[in-house]
C-alpha cells in the first residue's frame, strides 16, 4: 500500500512540476522575490490587481517575501457571499490589506473592495496580525486593535455592535498580548503570561469560557495556563502548552477537537494521543500538529480528503500522515490544505475545483499536488479562512 502511494505521489509531483515550472523558472532559481497567491479571486483577494481566478501562483502586487513578517487570509464562503480578503504585516511594523471590504475589514476607512495591497493608515509598530471571517486583529505594544464587522461583538470594544468599524479601534482591557487569532465572528488573544482570552460569538463553545454566551469584552479561558501558541479555525481553537500538550475547544461535529468525540466543548479539552508537539496549525475545521521528530498528524474534517490520510472520513483523533514530511507551515480552507515544506516547495491536497491547489488544473487529486517547486524560497502559507484562496511567502 505504501509503495503504490509513493508511485501516485511521484506521478503527481512529476505532472504538477511539469505544469508549474515553465511560468516559474525564476521562482525555481530563487530569484523571484514576490509573495505568491492563487485560487479564487472574485473579490480581488489575491492582490494582483485583477478579479480573475488564478490557477497557478501569481505575484501579489508590490509585496516581496523579504518584506513580510506575517500574512493572514480572511473571509471566504460561497460565490454569492464571498468576502475573501487578506492582511499583511510588514517587517517595518506597518500593515497592508486587500480584497473584500463590505464590513470595513480592510481597515482603510472605506467599505470599498480593492484588488491590490494598500497600507492601513495610522497603523505602525505592529507585531502580529490575524484575519477572521469578516474582521481583523493586530497587536501593537502589547495591546490589541480590531476592525471590521462587530455584529457578534468580535471587536471586543464594548461599544455599539451594529456598525462595521472601518478603522482600527482598541480592544478593551487587554495588555501584554503576544499573539492574536481571529475566527468566524470571534477573537482570541494569547498574553505573555501564558493565559488565553476570548471574545465575540459564543456559539459551539468557541470562547472556551464554560458556556455559549457571546461576550463583548475579553474573558479569560479558565483552567488554561502556560500556553505557548494558539491556532484558530472557523469555530474551534487549538492551544499548545509549554509541556507539549495540545488543548482544544469549540465546535466538534467533524472531529476538530481531536478528543475522540463529535460533540462541542465550551471548555478546553485535551487533544488525544499527541505528545512531543513542536507546532500547531488550525484550518477551517481541522487541526494539524508537527511533532518533534518532524512528522505530521492531522484530525477533524476530512470529507474532501483535506487531512491527506488517503481517506475521506472525519478523524476524531490525530492520525500520523506518513507521506508528508518536512512541513514548515500549513493552512487550509473548508475543503483543501496546503503546506510549505523545508525544501521550499508548496504542496496541497483535497478539493481543487477552484484551482486552490495551484497546480494549473481544476482536477481533484487522489494524492498530493505541487504548486511551487523546491527552491522557491517560500517558508509560509496562508489561506482565506473558509474560502479557496492561497498565499505563499
Amino acid at each position: 500500500m505504501h509503495h503504490s502511494k509513493r508511485i501516485t505521489l511521484l506521478a503527481a509531483l512529476t505532472a504538477a512540476t511539469a505544469l508549474a515550472v515553465p511560468s516559474l523558472t525564476a521562482v525555481a532559481a530563487g530569484t523571484d522575490p514576490w509573495v505568491r497567491a492563487w485560487g479564487e479571486n472574485a473579490q480581488g483577494q489575491l492582490g494582483n490587481g485583477s478579479v480573475l481566478a488564478q490557477q497557478t501562483p501569481a505575484g501579489v502586487t508590490g509585496i516581496t517575501r523579504d518584506d513580510v513578517r506575517e500574512l493572514s487570509g480572511g473571509g471566504g464562503g460561497a460565490a454569492a457571499a464571498a468576502n475573501g480578503f487578506a492582511v499583511a504585516l510588514l517587517k517595518d511594523g506597518t500593515v497592508k490589506s486587500w480584497g473584500n471590504n463590505a464590513t470595513g475589514q480592510l481597515g482603510n476607512g472605506t467599505l470599498t473592495a480593492q484588488s491590490f495591497p494598500a497600507t492601513v493608515a495610522g497603523l505602525s509598530g505592529v507585531s502580529e496580525v490575524s484575519a477572521g471571517l469578516n474582521h481583523a486583529l493586530a497587536v501593537k505594544g502589547g495591546r490589541v486593535l480590531a476592525w471590521g464587522s462587530n455584529a457578534s461583538k468580535q471587536l471586543g470594544t464594548g461599544q455599539d455592535s451594529t456598525n462595521p468599524y472601518k478603522v482600527p479601534v482598541p480592544v478593551q482591557s487587554l495588555d501584554k498580548v503576544k499573539d492574536v487569532g481571529a475566527g468566524c465572528d470571534f477573537s482570541v488573544a494569547l498574553r505573555q503570561d501564558g493565559t488565553v482570552w476570548t471574545w465575540g460569538k459564543g456559539d459551539n463553545g468557541r470562547l472556551g469560557t464554560g458556556n455559549n454566551t457571546t461576550r463583548e469584552t475579553p474573558q479569560k479561558v479558565p483552567d488554561l495556563v502556560d500556553v505557548e501558541s494558539v491556532a484558530v479555525g472557523c469555530d474551534h481553537v487549538l492551544a499548545l502548552t509549554a509541556d507539549g500538550v495540545v488543548k482544544s475547544w469549540g465546535k466538534g461535529a467533524e472531529g476538530q477537537l481531536g478528543n475522540d468525540t463529535t460533540t462541542d466543548s465550551n471548555k478546553a479539552v485535551d487533544v488525544a494521543h499527541l505528545d512531543a508537539v513542536a507546532r500547531i496549525f488550525a484550518t477551517s475545521a481541522s487541526g494539524f500538529a508537527v511533532l518533534d521528530d518532524g512528522s505530521l498528524a492531522g484530525w477533524g474534517r476530512n470529507t474532501e480528503r483535506q487531512l491527506g490520510d488517503g481517506t475521506n472520513a472525519h478523524r476524531t483523533t490525530p492520525v500520523v500522515l506518513d507521506t508528508i514530511k518536512g512541513v514548515q507551515s500549513i493552512a487550509g480552507g473548508a475543503d483543501f490544505t496546503v503546506a510549505a515544506l523545508d525544501d521550499g516547495s508548496v504542496i496541497g491536497w483535497g478539493t481543487n475545483a477552484a484551482a486552490q491547489l495551484g497546480d494549473g488544473t481544476t482536477t481533484n487529486p487522489t494524492g498530493t499536488t505541487v504548486a511551487l517547486p523546491p527552491g522557491s524560497g517560500i517558508t509560509h502559507v496562508a489561506t482565506t479562512l473558509t474560502g479557496k484562496s492561497v498565499f505563499a511567502y
